[in-house]
């Protein structure tokens, strides 16, 4: 698509944001789809012609010759499957069908001399074909584009950990100043539940499967054809060879819970990166993290001094548009009238649509974080301006000294009110406990009551 034509496209994925979501091109487009067809009609015919049953025979030419129809599959060749399927072609007739329209085109660049004619898409219905192509297209996008932008930002994620493991900062819940914690092992949170999520991404992916069955599941052509041959092990046998796992009770339709199952561990990974975008845009609005401006970019248009946090912000649309794409496909895909309706055939087109908008959420998450550079004077100035946050310790030290009454008595100190350090020592030095107690309190501070935040990012799972 040229820059002209990106700025007619329907969908900002092909046309705002089609240069990011090239790379998912060879795996999500049209032209990826028949490639992917084309493959497993010539991969299915070579192993009709290593059945001893059938007559079918081709030689190491003719088998090079076939897998060259995909290893090799061209612009030109998507257009003549095009039309085979729209006009016709040949002495071939318009087919109205994309999967006959790739039988069509298989059996057209066969060698004249060939007689494979007749085995192309011998026993199967169009579902054998597309459960199969389907399930290539997507673990392939998972394993080349995906999962490594997944890792990129896990890993980026990690190093931030690591590095800014013992920088004490403010911790807030329900957004009030709460007891402090480490900028580190706030990422070293995030780079773990990631790696959990990636997890869940590569186990699905590793178990998506494959059927072979006929028009109901049940080789009913197959055995009609040749009643000997054991088809069960037939299919799972090319089913494996293709890198799935076998389904081998189906419908027409391959039950697709596998799919579903691969759908709803993305919208995990994406549901971690939206808490993540929020959190940082948070950060970002108090200041404890600084934005490094881009030459020449336009943080407001009316504003110039701002640099607006945008990668998180573009993530998160696109992170919630991905969710909500997965979750109407998850919920699509799993279900069809009785052996067989076409309907989910529209919505697996969409299938790269929700996988475009992950990818353009990892990339910008990835690019804000690049970005981003914590502002250790404004995260300490923020400590030492709360210093109520020590009553937690405060109490339960007093706990400890068998001080019944101690939350009660930091409260009265504390509560709705502008507290001080002094105000503290005012109570430890009121306090009826042992010398090295009252030394204890006075030791305390915000930025030193961080507990084993930079101890725990050492627990992070990878």
């Amino acid at each position: 698509m040229t820059e002209t034509d990106a700025l007619y496209a329907v969908s900002p994925l092909d046309g705002r944001y089609g240069g990011r979501t090239a790379l998912l091109s060879p795996y999500a487009s049209e032209a990826a789809l028949m490639r992917a067809r084309v493959r497993v009609e010539v991969e299915y015919l070579i192993a009709l012609a290593d059945l001893e049953a059938t007559p079918l025979e081709l030689d190491l030419e003719e088998r090079t010759h076939l897998r060259s129809l995909f290893e090799s599959f061209a612009e030109e060749d998507a257009q003549l499957i095009k039309k085979l399927e729209t006009e016709g072609h040949a002495d071939f007739a318009a087919t109205n069908h994309d999967v006959k329209a790739v039988e069509y085109f298989v059996r057209h660049r066969l060698p004249e001399e060939s007689d494979a004619s007749a085995w192309i898409h011998f026993g199967l219905t169009s579902e054998d074909v597309n459960n199969l192509a389907h399930r290539l297209l997507v673990r392939d996008a998972v394993d080349e584009v995906l999962l490594p932008e997944l890792y990129d930002v896990r890993e980026t994620l990690a190093d931030m950990a690591r590095d800014y493991r013992d920088l004490p900062m403010l911790a807030r819940t329900h957004g009030q100043p709460a007891t402090p914690t480490t900028f580190g092992k706030e990422m070293a949170v995030y780079a773990s539940r990631l790696a959990r999520a990636t997890g869940r991404i590569r186990l699905a992916t590793d178990d998506l499967r494959g059927k072979l069955g006929g028009a109901s599941g049940t080789y009913a052509a197959h055995i009609a054809a040749y009643p000997d041959v054991d088809w069960q092990a037939f299919a799972r046998d090319f089913v494996e060879g293709l890198g799935l796992e076998f389904e081998a009770l189906t419908t027409q339709v391959n039950p697709c819970d596998d799919l579903a199952a691969l759908f709803d561990a993305f919208r995990g990974a994406n549901e971690v990166l939206l808490d993540l975008d929020l959190d940082v845009w948070l950060y970002v609005s108090d200041r404890y993290l600084g934005q490094e401006a881009v030459e020449g970019e336009t943080g407001s248009s009316t504003m110039p001094h701002k640099v607006n946090p945008i990668d998180f912000e573009n993530s998160e649309g696109n992170l919630s548009k991905a969710n909500s794409d997965l979750a109407f496909l998850a919920e699509y895909v799993t279900t069809s009238r009785l052996q067989r309706d076409l309907s989910d055939s529209t919505v697996k087109r969409n299938i790269g649509t929700a996988l475009a908008h992950c990818q353009i959420g990892y990339g910008k998450t990835a690019a804000g974080l690049s970005k981003v550079v914590p502002n250790e004077r404004v995260m300490r100035d923020d400590l030492e301006a709360t210093p109520e946050i020590i009553g937690e310790a405060v109490q339960t030290i007093l706990r400890r000294e068998g001080q019944a009454d101690a939350y009660e008595r930091v409260k009265a100190v504390t509560r709705g009110k502008d507290v001080t350090l002094a105000d503290f020592r005012e109570l430890f030095d009121e306090l009826d406990v042992d010398e090295d107690v009252r030394e204890e309190l006075h030791a305390l501070t915000p930025a030193g009551y961080t507990g084993v935040a930079s101890e725990l990012v050492d627990d992070m799972a990878e």
